[in-house]
């Protein structure tokens, strides 16, 4: 073979290989349709330190929970703005201002994945698959170190793990409690101001 000929086709040979490796790799990772496929997702977004990414692998009534925490806790700190007074501001801020700031569900579900340490409990065993087992909407996926993860069939066919689910609603529980307690606070502190600004009238 001329010194042309390879200079032209060795590069083309190591894209095609490259785009076949790439096309098996997608031919074979399992349908995100199947527990194996979600279980995979999150293994992989664990892995490459993307735990945002393991967001629409959480099963439904997890990703409903966060988006609630993030609506709370973004009104109650645009409340805590415009009623409190200053020197009762910060520290609610404070407490409020990742989930407040959230874009969405999956970023307030981002802090707490970091915050609570629910990152670190998935890397302890985030192993290969032994098996799986499936009974109607709900499965099972057991690693080979044993650990077993529960999953459930969400509305559009991805399977969501439930992991942190109770966590998630016990959050979203407290982000509603604590938006009826700033609620009532800034009322009071309306009310104070109005009776206020009537005697200085």
């Amino acid at each position: 073979m001329s010194r042309w000929l390879k200079i032209v086709l060795v590069p083309g040979v190591l894209v095609l290989a490259w785009i076949a490796f790439v096309v098996h790799s997608h031919l074979t990772f399992p349908s995100e349709n199947t527990p194996e496929g979600a279980y995979a997702r999150i293994v992989l977004a664990i892995a490459k330190g993307r735990p945002r990414d393991c967001f629409p692998y959480l099963e439904t009534q997890a990703q409903w929970a966060s988006y609630t925490i993030r609506d709370y806790r973004s009104k109650a700190a645009a409340r805590v703005v415009e009623s409190y007074p200053e020197t009762e501001r910060a520290a609610l801020l404070v407490a409020y201002e990742h989930e407040a700031k959230a874009l969405d569900g999956a970023d307030a579900w981002l802090w707490l994945a970091q915050s609570r340490g629910f990152v670190t409990r998935l890397r302890k065993d985030l192993s290969g698959i032994r098996k799986v087992e499936i009974a109607g909407e709900r499965a099972t996926v057991q690693t080979a170190r044993g650990t077993r993860y529960a999953f459930r069939k969400r509305e559009n066919g991805i399977w969501g793990l439930t992991m942190f689910t109770a966590e998630l609603m016990a959050e979203a529980e407290k982000a509603a409690r604590d938006w009826d307690v700033v609620q009532r606070a800034a009322d009071d502190y309306a009310r104070a101001n109005a009776a206020g600004g009537a005697r200085t009238q």
